[in-house]
C-alpha cells in the first residue's frame, strides 16, 4: 500500500477502533498530533507505534512544535522560545542568532523524533509586518533578509538531527490582518510587492528544503484561487520559479479560510489537483469521512517519493540522540542563552 494524500488527526492519547479504520484507508498517508494526544513521552511513543502498526508502509507522523505558543508537546520537553526570540538575538549578534537557531531547531527535532514523530511543521517564514496577530512572535523577524538567514539556520539544525523542515505559510501570511483559522484573508498586493515574502523560501529551497505548507490566503491581484488551491502558486511559482522538488502540504482544510463555500471533498480535490502532495484535514472527523467517501485521487509516483523523503533519518538522529551527552550539552547551551541576566543595581 502506498502513502495516501491525506493527513488526518486522531481522537486522543491512544487509537480508537474508529481511528484505526480511518488510518487504514488508502487515501490516508499521515497523522498530525495535537496537545490532546500527549500525556508523557512513553505514552506518545506508544501512540506513534500504534499509528505505524496500522499499515505498511507506516504512516507519516507530524506535529506543530514551533516553540512559544505553538508547542503541542510540553511536559517533559524543553520549553522552546518563540521564533521571534531568535530574531532579537540576531539583531544583537547575527552570528550568534544563527547559531541559536541551529541549536533550537536541533533540540526540537531530537526531542520530537525521540517521541516517535517524523517531523514538525517548522519553521515559520512569514515576515512580521505588524498586521497579523495569529503570526506575531511566531515570525522570526520583520526583515526578509533576517528571516532568510534565520530560517536557513533553523532548517539546517533540523537536518542535523535527521528531520526534514516544512517552511510555512507560502507565499506569506504576514501581510494580512485576518486569521485564516477564522476568515479568508485577502492580500491585495501585486506580484512585485510579494518578492520580499518569497525571498526566504528561495534561500531554503536552494539548500534542499523538503517541505512547504501553503497559506489559506487569496491574492486577488495575482490569482483568483486561494494559494492552497492555486495551480499558479503551487506549480508556476513553487515548482517553476523556485524549482522546488519537495513535498507541498496544504494547511488544514477545516479552517474557515479554506471553506469558500465548498464541501470537504471539493476542498481536498482542489488542493491536490492544484499541486499539493498532501492535504491536511484536522479536528473534523465528519469532514474526513466525507472526503474518504467521495475523493477520487491516485497519488502520482513523484508525490510518493516526495512524501517518503519526509520520514525522519534515524541514523542522523542517533548522532546526538535524546539523553546523550551531546543532547545534554545542546539543552544546557540553549537554557543559558534564555537566561536573562539580573540588571538590578545594588543600593
Amino acid at each position: 500500500m502506498t502513502l495516501g494524500p491525506l493527513m488526518v488527526d486522531v481522537a486522543g492519547p491512544s487509537l480508537t477502533a474508529e481511528d484505526r479504520e480511518v488510518l487504514a484507508h488508502p487515501l490516508v498517508g499521515g497523522v498530525i498530533l495535537f496537545s490532546r494526544n500527549y500525556r508523557d513521552r512513553d505514552q506518545v511513543r506508544e501512540l506513534c507505534r500504534q499509528i505505524r502498526a496500522v499499515r505498511t508502509p507506516g504512516l507519516l507522523v507530524a506535529v506543530d512544535q514551533e516553540g512559544g505558543r505553538v508547542q503541542r508537546f510540553r511536559e517533559g520537553f524543553h520549553a522552546l522560545p518563540p521564533l521571534r526570540w531568535l530574531g532579537r538575538e540576531y539583531d544583537v549578534d547575527p552570528a550568534r542568532g544563527r547559531q541559536l537557531a541551529i541549536q533550537c531547531a536541533r533540540l526540537m527535532a531530537v526531542e520530537v523524533i525521540d517521541a516517535g514523530a517524523d517531523f514538525s511543521f517548522a519553521p515559520v517564514l512569514d515576515i512580521d509586518r505588524g498586521l497579523c496577530e495569529v503570526i506575531g512572535d511566531r515570525a522570526l523577524h520583520t526583515e526578509p533578509e533576517a528571516v532568510a538567514a534565520l530560517g536557513l539556520a533553523y532548517m539546517q539544525g533540523m537536518r542535523q538531527a535527521g528531520m526534514a523542515a516544512v517552511a510555512k505559510h507560502f507565499p506569506g501570511h504576514g501581510g494580512v490582518v485576518g486569521d485564516s483559522h477564522c476568515v479568508l484573508p485577502e492580500d491585495r498586493r501585486e506580484a512585485g510587492e510579494l518578492l520580499d515574502d518569497i525571498r526566504p523560501y528561495r534561500s531554503l529551497v536552494d539548500d534542499g528544503l523538503r517541505g512547504i505548507m501553503m497559506a489559506h490566503i487569496r491574492y486577488p491581484e495575482i490569482d483568483a484561487d486561494i494559494a492552497s488551491f492555486s495551480s499558479y502558486w503551487m506549480n508556476d511559482v513553487v515548482r517553476g520559479e523556485l524549482a522546488f522538488n519537495g513535498a507541498i502540504f496544504s494547511d488544514d482544510l477545516s479552517m474557515a479560510g479554506a471553506e469558500v463555500g465548498r464541501s470537504p471533498g471539493e476542498r481536498a480535490a482542489l488542493a491536490l489537483s492544484g499541486g499539493a502532495d498532501m492535504a491536511l484535514v484536522c479536528n473534523d472527523r465528519e469532514a474526513v469521512s466525507s472526503i474518504l467517501d467521495t475523493l477520487d485521487a491516485s497519488p502520482p509516483i513523484a508525490s510518493q517519493a516526495r512524501l517518503a523523503a519526509m520520514r525522519c533519518n534515524r541514523q542522523r538522529y542517533a548522532e546526538a540522540e535524546y539523553g546523550s551527552s551531546a543532547w545534554e550539552a545542546l539543552r544546557a547551551s540553549i537554557e543559558q542563552a534564555q537566561t536573562v541576566p539580573d540588571l538590578r543595581l545594588d543600593g
